[in-house]
């Protein structure tokens, strides 16, 4: 059975939904994105509900938090990962948790580890796959390096950024997803959306398309996640991750990820790995970023931690 509510943050609500045993270890799931959503909560059948208790929350902005970011751009420059890790202890305190294992899969996993420097004292462990830490050389590569191997594709969403003199495109897509016209936003949307559905394309799990066929879900997903790497990921000026990685020396972790996944490589987790002497990586060969495989890895990551407990 499945509990859910809202918690209510300074110009947000926080869509929350528990599963499975309330005296079980509580587990954590952070979605990807920027502005993913829960979606139809796969992640609460990846533990054992007689176990664990499976904690998921929308993050600001997105999914079933209140409300969507498109519809209050007003407030747009209040949403940044210092106020998802308040809105993360906001929906702990509220469940009456003390400490728990934290997940997270692709955004979710920087998201995770932001969380986890600044609160190591709730964190009995992390379990993260497709690991990323939206530094700057990442959203470097997702967003203009990796177009050498799309060049046709890439200079198609180059050109459609529409950048202003010395904007990246990365800044021009945030400022016109941000826009007052937005029809233009729309657009920036739908162009942003083709070429996520390119850097994915190498992927073995891959299926062609839109990544989002839903045009209000589309706009919300490009509007935050553009807004996020603009900023790289508003973790900069000493709040970098991988060089404070080493806080957490004693606190297991497990960097999941899939030695295919072009758009997010395995270096970032091969460089937290070295600065995190209780972590653990896990490479998996033949998936890109996330698959079945990883999911299953993630699994046994959780019930390995709770073993340490």
């Amino acid at each position: 059975m499945t509990r859910n509510g809202w918690v209510a943050v300074p110009n947000a609500n926080i869509y929350w939904e528990a599963t499975g045993e309330p005296a079980g270890i509580p587990v954590l799931y952070l979605h990807g994105g920027p502005g993913g959503s829960l979606g139809r909560g796969g992640y609460r059948k990846r533990h054992d509900p007689s176990r664990f208790l499976m904690i998921g929350l929308d993050q600001r902005g997105c999914g079933k938090s209140t409300p969507i970011v498109q519809d209050d751009l007003d407030h747009l420059s209040e949403n940044t990962t210092q106020a998802l890790i308040e809105d993360i202890e906001a929906v702990r305190e509220h469940l009456g948790i003390e400490k728990w294992i934290v997940t997270g899969v692709s955004w979710g996993s920087t998201l995770a580890l932001a969380y986890a420097l600044e609160h190591p004292n709730r964190v009995l462990g992390l379990a993260l796959v497709a690991v990323t830490t939206s530094s700057r050389a990442e959203i470097q590569w997702i967003t203009e390096d990796v177009g050498r191997i799309f060049p046709e594709a890439w200079t198609d969403f180059a050109e459609s950024a529409h950048a202003e003199p010395g904007e990246r495109v990365i800044e021009a897509y945030a400022r016109r997803l941000a826009g007052q016209d937005r029809e233009d936003a729309r657009r920036a949307a739908l162009s942003w959306d083709r070429w996520e559905s390119t850097h994915v394309s190498l992927d073995p799990s891959w299926l062609p398309g839109l990544l989002f066929e839903d045009e209000r879900e589309r706009t919300t997903f490009a509007l935050l996640v553009t807004h996020y790497w603009a900023k790289d990921g508003f973790l900069v000026d000493g709040q970098e991750i991988i060089p404070r990685i080493h806080e957490l020396n004693g606190i297991p972790g497990y960097l999941i990820h899939g030695r295919r996944d072009i758009s997010g490589p395995v270096v970032t987790a091969w460089h937290l790995h070295r600065r995190w002497e209780s972590s653990r990586l896990i490479v998996i060969e033949d998936e890109g970023h996330g698959g079945s495989s990883s999911m299953a890895a993630l699994t046994q990551a959780v019930q390995d931690i709770a073993a340490l407990i």
